[in-house]
């Protein structure tokens, strides 16, 4: 396996896809508990923004050395116009489309002694208006880019999705799926798609041993016309599926601090891999040591190069 190089990776270039989300965090001390509730009181001390969901993915491309663009739907609000000055200060190549019906996604976490106490979202699906249009902006940026990595969170901003998929597929690009929900049809034809143990339960059900989990996951790729299937097993690590059969790497061993965002980073690493000419299966034990590293810090992180493969390349 030949690692590449920072310039190697910096030529790579990877099209994002998916429903954006903007991270606020309050953080705070925790002296007393209320005397209306039997809850504890927060006196917020600072406050702090941070690119989520599929937007952390191409964040974490970017950080990793790759060049990022990110397509999605925001909303004509604060949050949305929040969001995209914070990916255009890192450097990605922003293609938002505005829907003035839409709410951005905001998670609001309050944090109190390192703990996060409640979260609070916000957040509706975006029309049909904005999603063509979105549609209409991939086929005009998919040609240009190595690899396509759709990062469906669920929040609606990824229903054109097998158009895409198809038309991403059919210039020859990579196309990587982190999925959501039980209906994996929708990602059908796709490069690999990337769930972790308890979203392939929701579709697959469960499996007594390994053996089982093996039939199963092989009976979904062959169903689904996929190349691969990567399931991410959390502190057991995770297993790629493909038509030479089967590899597994472990998880590596170090203290979990916070798993938020963790599946951002092996996707992420994975497409920015594949988009600077590295195979899946010499792709996966480093998006597994990316993971390892982004549970270690918290909050949604990031992996550098450096990180990763140490300060030479």
């Amino acid at each position: 396996m030949k690692i590449p190089t920072k310039q190697q990776l910096a030529n790579a270039r990877v099209l994002v896809v998916g429903d954006a989300m903007l991270d606020r965090y309050w953080h705070g001390a925790v002296e007393r508990i209320s005397p209306e509730a039997p809850v504890p009181v927060v006196k917020v001390t600072h406050e702090e923004e941070r690119i989520g969901a599929a937007a952390n993915v191409a964040y974490n491309v970017a950080t990793l050395g790759a060049r990022a663009t990110f397509l999605g739907v925001v909303g004509d609000d604060e949050p949305g116009r929040r969001l995209e000055h914070l990916l255009r200060d890192t450097g990605i190549a922003v293609h938002l489309k505005r829907d003035p019906g839409l709410r951005t996604t905001v998670k609001l976490r309050v944090i109190g002694r390192h703990q996060q106490l409640l979260r609070m979202d916000f957040e509706n699906e975006p029309d049909h208006d904005a999603l063509a249009s979105q549609t209409q902006a991939f086929a005009e940026l998919a040609p240009e880019h190595d690899a396509v990595l759709f990062s469906d969170y669920g929040k609606g901003g990824l229903a054109h999705i097998p158009a895409m998929i198809e038309a991403a597929r059919g210039r020859n690009k990579p196309v990587l799926i982190d999925p959501k929900g039980s209906d994996y049809e929708r990602y059908a034809g796709a490069t690999v798609i990337t769930p972790n143990r308890g979203e392939l339960q929701q579709v697959v059900g469960g499996w007594r041993d390994d053996g089982e989990l093996q039939r199963k996951a092989q009976r979904l790729r062959e169903s689904l016309r996929l190349d691969a299937l990567l399931v991410t097993l959390g502190e057991d690590g995770m297993t790629l599926f493909d038509a030479k059969g089967q590899v597994h790497v472990q998880a590596q061993a170090r203290e979990v601090f916070d798993v938020t965002g963790a599946g951002d980073t092996v996707i992420a690493t994975l497409a920015s891999l594949v988009a600077a000419g590295m195979s899946l299966r010499d792709a996966m034990p480093l998006a597994n040591k990316a993971g390892g590293i982004v549970v270690g810090k918290f909050g949604t992180a990031t992996v550098s190069y450096e990180e990763l493969f140490g300060s030479t390349g």
